[in-house]
């Protein structure tokens, strides 16, 4: 063999520490406990960091892939950790590294840090904090999501029936325990609310251990019942038992009988008690109202008023006849004054008339005297004569000839004439 020969590659050193690593049976599975550290490094899925003693002396990488699925908590800074998973060697850069299986944190179970962990997270982003919804008093509708089998169901149907008989119970089945729980309790819920049939909704399920009660810490399950719109009561596992639903319900019941009991505020026999009790109380307020009613109507019909009706109008008739004299002495002031009035008036119209129609009247008068100096009866007072031919005036002799018949008409009377021969008169 010759000097160089003696000599590995970096590459051949590697490949022969990964095959003494995964052929070494102690290192196939190695249970290890520690303080995680680093625990900023997280890509996708995959979860790496460093697990170190509590002293501070040795540290070791560690890779979990796939950790979502495989872990119910959520890893921290400093947590202390019980790990299970075997050592394996990086040839690229010739680290080894501890590949965990499993993880649990070390003193308290992984459930029960996982159910803290969301916990805590949802009460800081408020969602225990929401208002609560009011049960109703008289409840029409009331729908269960639990198993269909076991005494739950029976429970509540037996006390709401014994309560408030009136009441309608409705079961939506779901699977209550396992990992498909959750999404079937989720997709009954969202059923109901959907439907707006219903006033309340119980969620419920028997006592157990954390395991059998972890589909009731689902966190899309929380949400969801925080966004209902119907008040929701929360019956899961037994009254030390507590889940994330619990924190997220309007109201929380130990039992499935006292979730039933809470859902029926009122028993039928207290609705009817009250009902009772109403019932006296309107019929004695009525009798009471009655009673004052009668005695005013007692005090009204003994009022003087009605027993002597007449003094009511007395005071009336008295003013009546008074309003009728004072009425009769304004009319006949009224009726003086305007007689008054139409006598001044008559008389100032009448001088007024005989001022206006004096200067007319003298006038007419001379117009007259004037019309009858020219009357036609004056000439013939006179001695002349009007000669008239068919109706008409003669005016001319052209208008006449011999043997014509025509009238004459003097100062007093009327006379019939033949002309005998005509001339015209000639002008020298």
């Amino acid at each position: 063999m010759s000097e160089n020969q003696k000599y590995l590659t970096i590459s051949a050193l590697t490949a022969y520490l990964k095959r003494k690593f995964d052929a070494d049976p102690y290192l196939q599975k190695v249970y290890v406990t520690g303080e995680i550290s680093n625990m900023g490094r997280r890509r996708g899925r995959h979860l790496y960091f460093s697990i170190k003693d509590p002293s501070g002396r040795a540290v070791i990488s560690a890779a979990m892939f796939s950790y979502a699925n495989r872990l119910k908590f959520q890893p921290e800074e400093g947590m202390k950790i019980n790990a299970v998973g075997h050592v394996q060697l990086y040839e690229p850069n010739g680290t080894y590294a501890i590949i965990l299986d499993d993880m649990t944190p070390d003193g308290v179970g992984a459930l029960f840090l996982a159910y803290e962990q969301l916990k805590k997270k949802l009460s800081a982003e408020g969602l225990f904090s929401f208002p609560k919804k009011k049960l109703p008093l008289l409840p029409r509708k009331i729908a269960v999501v639990t198993s269909p089998t076991g005494a739950v169901i029976e429970d509540i149907v037996r006390t709401v029936q014994r309560r408030f008989p009136s009441a309608q119970v409705v079961l939506y089945p779901a699977v209550v325990q396992g990992e498909k729980a959750a999404k079937t309790i989720i997709k009954q819920i969202q059923r109901i609310d959907k439907s707006n049939q219903y006033d309340t909704l119980i969620v419920g399920r028997g006592g157990g251990s954390i395991e059998d009660l972890w589909a009731f810490n689902d966190e899309m399950l929380a949400r969801t019942v925080a966004e209902l719109s119907i008040p929701v009561v929360s019956s899961v596992g037994h009254e030390t038992d507590n889940t994330l639903i619990d924190f997220v319900a309007d109201h929380r019941a130990a039992t499935p009988t006292a979730a039933a009991e809470l859902a029926t505020p009122v028993t039928l026999t207290q609705l009817i008690t009250r009902l009772n009790e109403l019932q006296v109380r309107l019929q004695l307020t009525l009798q009471q109202q009655i009673d004052v009613k009668r005695q005013r109507v007692a005090r009204v019909a003994n009022h003087v008023i009605f027993q002597q009706p007449d003094c009511l109008y007395v005071g009336y008739n008295q003013r009546v006849d008074q309003l009728r004299h004072d009425l009769e002495q304004l009319m006949q002031q009224h009726i003086v004054a305007a007689r008054h009035r139409l006598t001044v008036v008559s008389q100032r119209q009448s001088q007024m008339s005989q001022q206006i129609l004096q200067q007319p009247r003298e006038k007419l008068q001379l117009l007259a005297a004037k019309l009858d100096s020219m009357s036609p009866l004056k000439i013939l007072v006179r001695g002349f004569v009007v000669m008239e031919k068919e109706q008409q005036v003669v005016k001319s002799i052209q208008e006449i000839a011999a043997e014509d018949q025509v009238n004459l008409r003097l100062s007093d009377g009327v006379a019939k004439a033949k002309i005998i021969e005509t001339s015209k008169l000639t002008h020298e």
